[in-house]
């Protein structure tokens, strides 16, 4: 936008843009001003672009592949007192992220040709897709029991990648089941709302609600 400014001002005047275009004139012009006069630069800014420089001559130093905490480390090494937040800061700015190990994991895997669970609308079954959902996105519950919302994901750990199954209860937004496995199977995710049901034991007719994704498990 400053660009534009620059390339048009000449036949328009600067002012005149700044009020078609969503800039207040005292922007335009502070802008320019720092230009023009380095120092009116502030602090900040002066040394976001200082250590920006930093940060991409570790990077390139060390092949591309460093990311957040190894430029962080270097950089205190060589005497650089800066906080990690601030290195990743600037790095999500400039577009650097380091090299990332081993496969990409997927947890939901959506099988299109499953049928959906009988849910929405009458409860038989026959309802279309987009249709079949019976907290319709709203998960929110008025009352403990009321709603479960079931997942899973996986965490890293020194022997390797495991999953993590869980139940939660909306209304409170606790953990009421939970199980881990080395495996993406189909039982550990009941596992942890067999534990949800025998810890919480909700009444039979409560019209207690159990949402998950489409994951095949």
């Amino acid at each position: 936008m400053i660009a534009f400014i620059d390339a048009h001002r000449a036949v328009h005047g600067g002012e005149p843009i700044c009020r078609v275009l969503p800039i207040a004139p005292s922007t335009y012009h502070a802008n320019a001003a720092r230009r023009a006069d380095p120092s009116k630069v502030p602090a900040r800014s002066r040394s976001d672009a200082a250590l920006s420089g930093a940060i991409r001559r570790v990077w390139d130093a060390n092949f591309q592949v460093y990311g957040v905490r190894k430029v962080w480390r270097q950089l205190r090494r060589e005497g650089l007192d800066v906080a990690r937040c601030t290195v990743a800061r600037l790095m999500k700015q400039m577009g650097l992220k380091g090299a990332t190990r081993g496969k990409t994991v997927r947890t939901t895997i959506s099988d299109r040709a499953a049928s959906c669970p009988p849910c929405g609308g009458s409860g038989s079954g026959t309802e279309p897709r987009e249709l079949a959902d019976r907290v319709n996105r709203q998960f929110q519950a008025p009352r403990p029991n009321a709603l479960w919302l079931a997942d899973f994901t996986y965490v890293s750990t020194w022997q390797g990648f495991v999953y993590v199954a869980f139940v939660i209860d909306a209304f409170a937004r606790r953990i009421v089941g939970w199980r881990v496995s080395r495996t993406a199977h189909a039982d550990f995710v009941l596992d942890a709302l067999e534990q949800a049901l025998h810890d919480r034991r909700p009444a039979k007719g409560s019209g207690l609600i159990h949402h998950s994704d489409r994951g095949s498990q």
